[in-house]
């Protein structure tokens, strides 16, 4: 009796094992029924009838990645080059995934090998290494729609390396220098004309400074030596009027005003003008005074007899 109970629990946990399922997170169970697709069992305890339904696969939800391996490929302009490649992708039809492929991921290993090598070997070498952003978005695209009839969808697809010959990639690494010492010159040179613009610059505004400043000193000087004509002018007209005024006070005759006036005009003629305006009462002076220096010359001459020659 012991050992017929003890049969009968063995068999019970069978039927339970086999009837009770659970599920993980992010996992499906592809179940079949007598070799048939019954259902896809979700994250959870699932139960299942023994001996008829069975666990086809167990299929992860996850985003999963896929190294694919690196692939010769001949470009456009005849050049050998190695391209590293790998692929994100979801699975989101778990009983397409299943049924719709023998292999999902050798499916999209090959698709993503002829699909790289039909879109470099229309490229060229340089443009395969400016344009790694065009060439992932034309490879997602084409396993994208190329792979939705498997219940898969591509997220992304990224290109990490791309290595050309050796003796390519020694002439490119030669091409980078010289261009990098091109633009080095350019730079200098460059440099140096900004420098000699700019010490002209410097020089042009120097010089305009200096011309500036020697043009105001001259308009100073000029205006300091207008101020001192005008000041001894201003003296000489005062002194002027003061012996008009003397003279006046006095009630003086002609030939004292005629006097005065010379004495004064003696003293204008000590200034630094070139020209002199002289009164017209002076001028009468000056000519009476010509007249007495000619008199007074010709009294102080010999008189001199004219004698008539001898008759003979």
């Amino acid at each position: 009796m012991g050992g017929f109970l003890l049969v009968l629990f063995i068999i019970i946990c069978i039927i339970a094992y086999k009837t009770i399922k659970i599920v993980k997170q992010s996992e499906v169970y592809i179940i079949e029924r007598l070799g048939r697709f019954h259902k896809v069992a979700d994250a959870g305890l699932t139960i299942i009838i023994p001996f008829m339904d069975q666990v086809r696969s167990v299929v992860s939800l996850k985003q999963q990645t896929m190294d694919i391996p690196p692939q010769d490929v001949i470009t456009s302009d005849n050049v050998t080059i190695t391209i590293d490649t790998v692929v994100f992708y979801k699975i989101t039809d778990p009983a397409k995934a299943v049924y719709e492929i023998q292999s999902l991921k050798k499916g999209i290993e090959y698709l993503s090998i002829t699909t790289i090598r039909d879109i470099v070997g229309k490229m060229e070498l340089d443009e395969t290494f400016s344009s790694r952003d065009l060439i992932n978005d034309k490879l997602r695209a084409i396993l994208d729609e190329a792979t939705d009839v498997w219940g898969c969808k591509i997220d992304r697809v990224e290109i990490k390396d791309i290595t050309p010959p050796a003796d390519i990639k020694d002439a490119m690494e030669k091409q980078m220098n010289a261009e990098r010492n091109k633009r080095a010159l350019i730079l200098e040179a460059e440099g140096e004309r900004q420098s000699a613009v700019t010490l002209a610059e410097g020089r042009k505004q120097a010089a305009i400074l200096d011309a500036e400043a020697d043009r105001e000193s001259r308009i100073r000087r000029a205006a300091g030596e207008a101020e001192a004509i005008k000041q001894v002018a201003d003296a000489k007209a005062k002194e002027i009027q003061m012996v008009y005024d003397a003279i006046n006070k006095a009630n003086p005759n002609d030939k004292l005003v005629q006097l005065k006036s010379l004495e004064t005009l003696q003293e204008v003629a000590k200034g630094d003008a070139n020209k002199i305006f002289i009164p017209f009462e002076a001028t009468k002076a000056l000519s009476s005074l010509g007249a007495i220096s000619d008199v007074v010359n010709t009294s102080n001459k010999p008189s001199v007899k004219k004698v008539a020659p001898p008759k003979e």
